[in-house]
């Protein structure tokens, strides 16, 4: 083929804007590297290819992210079955449909206290969630990170009032109420002074929270918390709502709210699937 001067003019314009273009390791069907240098044919081919549509582009880019967000990492829970915070975790797993791998930890034989699990939790407590190279040691932490990372199902509410209802009503169990009957704690009241001084502490702290909660979310509960989706607070409430039942014997009739909150947590599989008695670690 002779290429004559204002031939050679026009591919040497083709190429510049080949070069520019998105689309140019596709025109020409392969990645050229920083040393190589294509051929004229390729440049004269490459100049009557049929352009690639924005919209085929956008499509391609579109499945790309589709394939990325999709492609999950292998999701690992330490976990121990009568752990209210392991519960959490658990819950929300399995609202966002999560597969995961359950790691027991059995809290009444130390093992939260083995080297293995030190570097995990230098604190030793359960849960503990390992997303490939992530690790977190904080059921609070987990869920906002579940929430950011994972889309699917959302934890949280987009309107600003009611997302900042949620993050209360959870920070209210998990800061104020639950660290104040965690086993550790309660073990450390009887050794000190006694297991009735020690139940009544719990369910002073439980009680004290739930008639805060029932304040706070009167006025925006429906089916749950923050209307008829259940959020970030259902998540958190459900579990110790049920703990404060069973292992403290608190009368939820004082708070109906609270106790139409959990009715309805607790006819959701997800929430069924995350009790403690169906854990691989409960005892038959």
């Amino acid at each position: 083929m002779k290429i004559n001067p204002p031939m050679l003019l026009q591919i040497s314009r083709s190429y510049i804007k080949l070069v520019k273009a998105d689309n140019f390791q596709r025109c020409f069907g392969r990645h050229y590297s920083n040393t190589e240098t294509p051929t004229t044919n390729s440049i004269v081919n490459a100049s009557l290819a049929v352009p690639i549509s924005a919209s085929s582009m956008e499509s391609d880019n579109s499945k790309k992210k589709a394939t990325d967000s999709t492609r999950v990492s292998k999701i690992v829970l330490y976990s121990f079955w009568q752990s209210s915070c392991s519960w959490r975790v658990r819950f929300a797993l399995n609202l966002k449909g999560l597969s995961y791998e359950y790691r027991a930890v059995n809290l009444g034989k130390g093992e939260q206290f083995t080297s293995e699990f030190d570097k995990l939790n230098p604190l030793h407590y359960v849960p503990v969630l390992v997303d490939g190279d992530v690790v977190i040691s904080d059921s609070y932490a987990i869920l906002l990170y579940l929430e950011e990372k994972y889309h699917q199902r959302p934890l949280l509410p987009v309107e600003p009032q009611l997302r900042a209802l949620n993050l209360q009503a959870a920070s209210i169990v998990s800061s104020n109420m639950q660290p104040l009957h965690m086993l550790s704690v309660l073990r450390y009241m009887e050794e000190r002074v006694g297991p009735e001084e020690k139940q009544l502490w719990a369910k002073f702290h439980i009680q004290k929270g739930f008639g805060a909660l029932e304040k706070l979310l009167t006025g925006s509960a429906g089916k749950y918390a923050t209307g008829d989706e259940v959020y970030m607070a259902d998540v958190f409430l459900a579990p110790q709502i049920a703990v404060a039942t069973k292992r403290f014997n608190i009368d939820m009739s004082e708070f109906p709210t609270l106790r139409k909150i959990y009715d309805s947590c607790e006819a959701l599989p997800e929430f069924q699937a995350s009790l403690p008695e169906r854990q691989p670690d409960a005892p038959p």
